[in-house]
């Protein structure tokens, strides 16, 4: 069975994911991505880039700044409202939210609650009522719900008592909303077309553990596509269908995967679904994908001055478009890509092989280069250098061949290639697949033309 501590742990061991700051017993809720993790990670992002910019009709990609004029938030309605009811532990000085108090106590007791439309009231009622306790400690013995701001600030200028706040941005989506005028214009773009992007976002929440699934620092990649009204719930459904094929097109089992209508809406908001994925904690989202209306870039057209008006070049009908967003969390992505591929499988004798069953194209190594005694090792760095012109490649001659098989297994390496004596006489190698662990005899050229057909 998967645990969040079996992946977290593997992750440690084999260079995925390292706590931040570990030297310095870290900082809560965040991750540094290791030699391992970082490839796995940027191999996600370009398939995700592949699907969505490259394989999308009139899509646009785009690169916007972290920090923007505060103005944005306050259109986006960030800086009046973005914040969640959190409550401290008295005895034990853990800062908890109050909704998943609430959500966690109801689902122990088989409770349908909809914490989304509880005031803030309601919830203090509710766990006082129920005699919540604090899940760190026990006790109950919290203060008084209180929203705390979800957005950091930080100040610009070199001055000490320097009062111009700006924010880290907590989304990425206000960066393809301000910038639609500059993409329509320049790439003449016709809607509907989309600006799809990739990049950083902060969020200054209280995380209940479950490893990188919730952070303060995290990557999300997103797609917006700008288009008529009477075509958006279309797209809508279609962008549902798109979001799931990812999923699937990258080796996500479809059995852990459902979708979930919002139950209530944003104000702006036509209709909204998330892609839940079925994580070791439970069901949790993955992706998101909603009908924003016109709200986005009316707002901005109303806080700029600027007019975001579009004007039909066939009809000359001139309307703002309306939205429909696609958004999923890179590292929420990442840590369902491991559950996914985690398997831990008994062989003879009573060994137990770990494996991660990665889809090939998101593999950090393609190729493990193995010579069987390491007086092979000039032939097979020589075997190394070749395969590595064409893919990302490993180099191991420390230990038994056995346990660098296994070294492979645990971070995903599609395929093996072991060096030996007939590699001297015939230039052929041993291709060992990682999840039959069936092995093949083949050249050098055969494997390079078998894994590039296979990435493809």
């Amino acid at each position: 069975m998967v645990t969040m501590d079996k992946i977290s742990n593997l992750c440690k061991s084999r260079g995925i994911i390292f706590q931040g700051s570990e030297i310095y017993d870290g900082l809560g809720n965040t991750w540094d991505y290791g030699p391992v993790g970082v490839e796995i990670k940027n191999n996600i992002k370009k398939a995700w880039w592949k699907y969505f910019v490259y394989n999308n009709k009139s899509t646009y990609g785009l690169d916007a700044a972290i920090l923007m004029n505060p103005k944005v938030w306050e259109a986006s309605g960030h800086t009046a409202s973005f914040s969640d009811p959190k409550m401290d532990c008295k005895e034990c000085k853990t800062r908890h939210r109050a909704d998943n108090l609430i959500e966690d106590y109801a689902k122990k007791k088989g409770l349908q609650i909809n914490v989304d439309a509880m005031t803030d009231e309601e919830m203090q009622k509710f766990i006082d009522d129920n005699d919540i306790k604090c899940p760190n400690c026990g006790k109950k013995n919290f203060t008084p719900i209180r929203q705390f701001k979800l957005m950091f600030e930080t100040s610009r200028g070199t001055v000490a008592d320097n009062k111009d706040i700006v924010y880290l941005r907590p989304e990425t989506a206000q960066g393809e909303f301000v910038n639609f005028l500059n993409v329509q214009r320049t790439m003449r773009a016709k809607v509907p077309f989309g600006i799809a992007q990739i990049g950083k976002a902060f969020r200054n929440e209280i995380t209940p553990g479950n490893f990188t699934y919730r952070t303060i620092e995290f990557e999300q990649m997103e797609h917006q596509l700008f288009c008529k009204e009477d075509e958006s719930f279309a797209f809508y459904n279609e962008y549902k269908k798109k979001a799931l094929d990812f999923l699937l097109s990258i080796g996500i089992k479809q059995d852990f995967l459902r979708y979930k209508d919002h139950d209530k809406l944003a104000h702006y908001a036509k209709c909204a679904c998330d892609i839940q994925y079925n994580y070791p904690m439970g069901w949790s989202e993955l992706n998101g994908i909603h009908h924003r209306g016109t709200w986005d870039l009316s707002r901005h057209q109303e806080f700029s001055g600027k007019s975001m008006l579009y004007m039909d070049p066939i009809t000359n009908e001139k309307y703002v478009p309306t939205v429909v967003e696609y958004s999923i969390g890179a590292d929420r992505l990442m840590l369902a890509v491991l559950c996914n591929a985690y398997e831990e499988q008994e062989l003879e004798g009573g060994d137990t092989r770990v494996v991660m069953h990665l889809h090939p194209t998101l593999a950090c190594y393609k190729v493990a280069v193995l010579p069987l005694q390491k007086n092979l090792s000039e032939k097979a760095l020589e075997m190394y250098a070749e395969l590595n012109k064409h893919f990302y490649c490993d180099y191991d001659e420390a230990g038994s061949i056995g346990k660098r098989y296994r070294r492979q297994d645990e971070i995903g390496t599609p395929y093996c290639v072991t060096i030996d004596f007939d590699t001297l006489e015939n230039n052929t190698v041993t291709l060992r697949d990682r999840d039959t662990m069936e092995q093949k005899r083949m050249t050098i050229e055969e494997v390079i033309n078998f894994v590039e057909n296979l990435l493809k």
